[in-house]
């Protein structure tokens, strides 16, 4: 089934192909520049420092529901072992088996595909199994540090969580906007609560993956408006799932990733980091999200960190 016009027309007013030149591989990364990064440093005043990763563990979010996105599976390889002989100082190795979008993570601008291309108007075979992501995989994504600003539209709305089927629209985006008093502008990464992850956080993995809250298919071109770098927040699927139009899988993905060039997350915790803006009386922080570099790859775990 081919995707309807409507969403080939939000397409069109979002596109990014060719904005910073036919051989760009970051896309919207391009907007975090060195005066933005001086800026985003200047939001450090107490050295407040905020996690916003879910641990890595064996019963981590994924349920099953997406075939080979496994939860980590840790093992030690080595225990106090005496590599060079008896009395010698021990070591102890351990290795990990994991989906790279298991947890708390970035999408690369590969993860997703339409009418078969890529970011930049590349085609999807570049992603192959042995060349991996042959464009835009993860490890292009070299420096993500800049302004993050929060929008707590769960919060905004006078709730602890949004309504499984609350579509984040531009409006809640602006209230938020509204609460936080602080515009969004260009080479900021945003993230958005909408207090889903409260369900992972209680035990209940089932019902923090379906249904979720999540962004509208509205809401890209108020990111391309205002010139985000890249977007995350505390869900699963990130867009509302079931999806708010019939037929009209992963739409929100593929106008980000594919048509647009920007990153976007999921499974970020986002409650501490809610309390911490209500306490500072600020919405806006120096934000380090740095992928793992994992050539080729199409996602990758991280560990942000806000910092007030």
């Amino acid at each position: 089934m081919s995707l309807p016009a409507e969403f080939h027309e939000i397409a069109k007013r979002v596109n990014n192909w060719g904005r910073w030149g036919a051989e760009d591989e970051i896309g919207t990364l391009n907007l975090i520049t060195d005066e933005v990064v001086r800026t985003a440093a200047t939001t450090v005043r107490t050295g407040r420092r905020v996690p916003l990763a879910l641990p890595l563990k064996e019963d981590g979010v994924q349920t099953g529901l997406i075939p080979g996105r496994v939860n980590p599976l840790h093992s030690m390889v080595q225990i106090n072992q005496e590599l060079f002989g008896p009395g010698t100082v021990a070591t102890s190795d351990d290795a990990v088996t994991m989906g790279l979008q298991a947890a708390t993570h970035w999408d690369a601008l590969t993860h997703a595909s339409h009418s078969g291309k890529i970011y930049n108007g590349r085609p999807a075979d570049t992603i192959t199994p042995h060349t991996r992501a042959r464009f835009s995989g993860i490890d292009k994504a070299r420096h993500v540090v800049s302004r993050g600003v929060l929008l707590d539209v769960a919060r905004a709305r006078g709730l602890d969580r949004l309504a499984g089927d609350h579509a984040v629209t531009p409006e809640d985006l602006e209230a938020a906007e509204e609460l936080a008093r602080t515009p969004v502008r260009a080479g900021d990464i945003v993230l958005v609560r909408t207090g889903q992850i409260q369900t992972y956080l209680a035990g209940d993995r089932h019902a923090y993956g379906y249904p979720s809250p999540g962004l509208s298919v509205r809401t890209p071109e108020w990111f391309h408006a205002r010139d985000v770098a890249a977007v995350a927040n505390d869900t699963l699927t990130f867009e509302i799932f079931p999806p708010e139009n019939e037929n009209l899988w992963l739409p929100v993905h593929a106008l980000h990733l594919v048509e647009m060039g920007m990153l976007q997350g999921q499974n970020w915790n986002l409650e501490e980091l809610s309390t911490a803006c209500a306490e500072e009386e600020r919405y806006a922080f120096l934000l380090s999200a740095m992928p793992e570099p994992f050539v080729g790859g199409t996602g990758t775990p991280v560990a942000p960190v806000a910092i007030f």
